[in-house]
């Protein structure tokens, strides 16, 4: 979704530049001359940020901000000036202020500290969300399942959540890794804390100890101001390492020493800064045999693994599957908004007959394209062929358009093939498309009108 934000400037011609360069990033902005215009915007309106000048006609950008707290609470506030003051800075601060710089700045430094408070907000809403679902349904009811295996699995869940320990989570991918990191922060000392995730896998190698560790303005080309790591993030909290047998071998020392020491050192920078944070590692990967092979640090290992969870493969727990299978079905029908969804009999014995090589997660996206297509609510062995055909059935190449076509059109032909091929692979869910493209639920929406392609139709094309 996109963020809004208030730009409170008396300056007419800093206010239209500031506004063409949001809206250039795709942020949605209203204006406001005057402290007081901005205090009554900010009431009317749900905004994620404010950006307000300090020398305001009227009231002062310093005067106006507890105003400006009380009437957008949720909304983060950076204060801009043409005076560079200490004094003018911790005022705004003690006053409520999340930042503060000065006129005039560059584009990409103001950019660095609205996408930092933007993020700021985002995990405070990913907390808050995580919070209500747990204060209504109890942490431990989202672990579905009452078999042997995970009844082991949730013992040692309520035995490791309430110490203070690290924890590894092993298992395969789909297994619900992320859900048990999710529910031991959820049951910890530190649950009003935040939660602060980081895929080791899914992060450039020359930006994973950035974003791991910080950096100070200037470290490297393109860092135009300071940056907390996630470690510092996580101040007081949790941080889950996802995908740690990924780690690139020359960064362990580094995290081994923040592992062990409760220190880290920003790029660019020699001062340490302490950090108070649980840390959660998370691998499908077999950390032994890295170790034996080199490629991952024995002390490292032997520090993250204090308290392990391992979860077994769905293929080991079959008895839970008619649990699951409820649980999925339940909450896709609410999503979908048609009748309730249940599975016939042989439906249940086709899916206890399959291995689920991705295990939980190729569960539920199995039934959720099984329910997009299904004839009725009542989901049938038929139903489920069709959906774990599509899933078997090799995707054919893109072959590249041939040349002599015409440039835009040669593009537009490629990606059209590329949007079929992802909604192939994705079962037509569009959101799982979209992810598998890199771009945005919206943007692939808009694609999709721009081509004429319906999802249903390049599935029945299979």
């Amino acid at each position: 979704m996109t963020a809004r934000i208030l730009v409170v400037d008396d300056d007419a011609a800093f206010r239209g530049m500031l506004v063409e360069a949001l809206r250039d990033k795709e942020f949605e902005v209203d204006v406001a001359g005057s402290a007081e215009e901005g205090i009554r915007l900010a009431e009317a309106g749900d905004f994620d940020l404010v950006l307000q000048d300090v020398m305001l006609p009227g009231m002062s950008g310093i005067e106006a901000l507890p105003h400006l707290k009380r009437a957008a609470p949720l909304a983060d506030i950076v204060v801009m000036t043409a005076f560079s003051s200490r004094d003018s800075a911790v005022e705004a601060l003690k006053r409520g202020a999340y930042d503060y710089f000065t006129k005039p700045f560059s584009l990409a430094e103001m950019e660095v500290v609205i996408r930092r408070a933007l993020e700021k907000r985002r995990l405070q809403g990913q907390v808050q969300a995580l919070r209500t679902t747990l204060e209504r349904e109890g942490p431990l009811s989202r672990i579905i399942g009452q078999g042997q295996a995970m009844s082991r699995v949730k013992d040692m869940l309520q035995r490791v959540a309430g110490l203070d320990a690290d924890v590894l989570i092993t298992g395969e991918s789909g297994t619900g890794k992320e859900l048990v990191a999710d529910t031991i922060h959820a049951l910890s000392p530190r649950a009003a804390g935040p939660f602060v995730k980081l895929n080791c896998a899914a992060i450039p190698e020359n930006l994973l100890e950035s974003e791991l560790f910080g950096h100070e303005k200037g470290a490297f080309t393109g860092a135009t101001a300071a940056r907390r790591g996630r470690f510092e993030m996580a101040q007081g909290g949790s941080i889950l390492l996802d995908e740690i047998g990924d780690m690139p071998l020359h960064l362990q020392p580094k995290l081994l020493r923040a592992v062990e020491q409760k220190q880290v050192e920003r790029v660019g920078g020699s001062r340490p800064v302490t950090f108070d944070v649980r840390i959660i590692a998370a691998t499908n990967q077999d950390l032994r045999d890295r170790v034996e092979a080199k490629e991952f640090r024995a002390d490292l290992y032997y520090r993250l693994n204090v308290a392990a969870i391992h979860l077994p493969p769905l293929r080991e727990r079959k008895e839970d599957l008619a649990l699951l299978a409820d649980f999925f079905l339940d909450r896709i029908g609410r999503r979908l908004g048609g009748e309730p969804l249940s599975l016939a009999p042989d439906a249940l014995r086709l899916l206890q007959a399959q291995d689920w090589p991705g295990n939980v997660r190729q569960l539920a996206n199995t039934l959720e394209r099984t329910a997009i297509f299904a004839a009725s609510g009542r989901i049938t062995a038929a139903d489920l062929s069709l959906a774990l055909q599509r899933r078997a059935e090799p995707i054919p190449e893109i072959v590249p358009p041939e040349i002599g076509l015409p440039l835009k059109r040669a593009v537009n032909e490629y990606e059209k093939g590329l949007i079929v091929q992802a909604l192939r692979r994705a079962g037509g869910v569009q959101t799982e498309a979209a992810r598998l493209l890199g771009i945005t639920a919206k943007n692939l929406w808009n694609k999709l009108q721009k081509h004429g392609l319906d999802p249903a139709t390049c599935l029945r094309a299979l």
